[in-house]
């Protein structure tokens, strides 16, 4: 594993761009070279991205208020600007650089800048247009050539107004390089330990296991034809790295599924609706129906199960296209609520279940499942709400709970939205612990 920025502290400077989803990802892969992060937050990337989940994967307090203080009573982002190594503004938002070209430190982020005389990295994130505006241009040019600052070109790609132009954030790939050019072989700023940003505590899911299921499952017709589902397993994936960045041991039981799968968590495929099953029963039960060997803390269900497959079972062969055909389908199981009577009544069970509800409005619906299945918490997503839900990066949802609290979360990226059903699920956890 390379060490490029071994015992270097790098501060994260997070602006309010969509792209501020993807700063979990910048932080594992600093870290990865032997980096310690301190990450800073303006009011808006707060909106955007878990401070929580960014104090559990840098092990620091995230400083978002200039009236701060840390514990011992330093100003957070002056301790973090006279310690790091080098700075690093990712995403940088049209209104952050602007801010930052006339010297107004409105934000921890910029006031940070103003005050270190670390080498600093912006990598810009916006619309297309935004960043080819003169104002842009003219902003990015004196970070550079007056302030001396790295600046990372924005790529080329799919922007959140779901145009295609320049203002995509660069690859983390990228960024982590320039990084370690801009610190080249200066001395480590600070190695006294005291004088840096202070360690806090592991993450709100340090010490639980977590089993999460993503993705749709299939049930085949024929030798080459499936009936399946929309689902991209974003949302479930989303979760199980939430759920890993929040120090949770994490079971990933994926069906098909159209995005990475994550690192860092036990994946496991099951593509049917019957391996999904063998899989959740081996994850949650002890043996000798399962082959857990202590109960899992939560189970989140985000699998979209396929509610029918082809009664009587698929062909053997291909079906010909001769002419029409006609397809018996038979319901399949329904595991949510086979693995809820396996475990028992909510109010005995060790383990907490949350469902999804996916469907047109889905909150009434939603209710019915939470009783009927006896959950902990279920989460009502209207699948036909356009930009949200299936094959999107975002999602909008209610998660109601036994107790009948409701939260309401998004429209947001889906990180965030999991990261809304975590602070529920650490939540009950730590209230039953009591």
């Amino acid at each position: 594993m390379s060490t490029r920025l071994a015992g270097r502290l790098v501060v994260l400077g997070i602006t309010g761009s969509i792209a501020a989803y993807k700063s979990p990802e910048i932080v594992r892969a600093l870290r990865a070279e032997g980096a310690d992060v301190q990450a800073l937050l303006t009011p808006a990337a707060t909106r955007f991205v878990s401070p929580l989940t960014l104090r559990t994967l840098t092990g620091h307090a995230v400083d978002a208020d200039l009236l701060d203080l840390l514990p011992d009573g330093r100003i957070g982002h002056i301790v973090a600007a006279d310690s790091a190594d080098a700075i690093l503004i990712a995403p940088a938002t049209a209104q952050w650089i602007g801010a930052m070209a006339s010297g107004l430190a409105g934000d921890v982020v910029t006031a940070a800048c103003l005050a270190t005389t670390a080498p600093v990295i912006v990598a810009p994130a916006m619309d297309g247009e935004m960043w080819a505006h003169a104002a842009t241009q003219t902003n990015a040019t004196r970070l550079r050539d007056d302030f001396g600052y790295t600046l990372i070109a924005p790529e080329s790609g799919a922007l959140a107004s779901g145009a295609t132009g320049v203002g995509r954030l660069a690859e983390t790939a990228a960024i982590i390089d320039a990084v370690v050019a801009a610190i080249g072989t200066a001395p480590i700023r600070e190695p006294n330990e005291s004088r840096r940003p202070p360690a806090v505590p592991a993450g709100d899911l340090s010490g639980r296991r977590i089993v999460v299921t993503a993705g749709g499952t299939e049930e085949p017709i024929d030798a080459v034809r499936i009936l399946a589902n929309r689902s991209s397993g974003r949302q479930g994936i989303a979760l199980a790295e939430a759920a890993r960045d929040r120090g949770a041991d994490v079971t990933l039981i994926a069906a098909r599924v159209s995005v990475p799968l994550p690192e860092g968590v036990t994946v496991v495929r099951a593509m049917s609706v019957d391996a999904l099953d063998a899989a959740l029963r081996i994850a949650l039960l002890p043996a000798p129906h399962g082959s857990a060997s202590t109960p899992a803390d939560a189970l989140i269900a985000t699998a979209a199960v396929s509610d029918f497959r082809v009664a009587g079972g698929p062909s053997a062969e291909k079906l010909r296209r001769d002419g029409e055909i006609t397809l018996r389908l038979t319901p399949t199981a329904d595991l949510l609520a086979g693995v809820a009577q396996a475990l028992g009544p909510r109010t005995t069970r060790q383990t907490l279940l949350v469902g999804f509800s996916a469907e047109a409005s889905a909150t009434p619906r939603a209710r019915e499942k939470l009783e009927k299945k006896d959950l902990d918490l279920i989460v009502a997503n209207d699948v036909t709400a356009p930009g949200i839900g299936f094959e999107s990066a975002e999602n909008a949802a209610e998660i109601i709970g036994a107790d009948e609290l409701v939260t309401r979360v998004g429209p947001a990226p889906k990180r965030v939205v999991a990261d809304a059903i975590l602070d529920r699920v650490a939540a009950l956890l730590t209230s039953r612990a009591g």
